[in-house]
């Protein structure tokens, strides 16, 4: 019987670590998230519009 305590407890340390794990994970996938969101886009092509260009003014 006491070999089978034992291994409850492994058990419960081992489900505590996992959770502690999947919580950490959750907190930098929220993080990314927020850094995705506030950084400007990078897409190279953001500013130009489709369509025909105007022509440039030659001064």
């Amino acid at each position: 019987m006491a070999h089978k305590s034992s291994s409850t407890f492994e058990k419960r340390k081992k489900e505590l670590a996992r959770k502690e794990k999947q919580q950490q994970k959750d907190e930098r996938r929220v993080q990314r998230k927020l850094e995705k969101a506030t950084r400007p886009p990078d897409d190279p092509l953001a500013g130009i519009v489709p369509g025909p260009q105007p022509l440039p003014e030659d001064d």
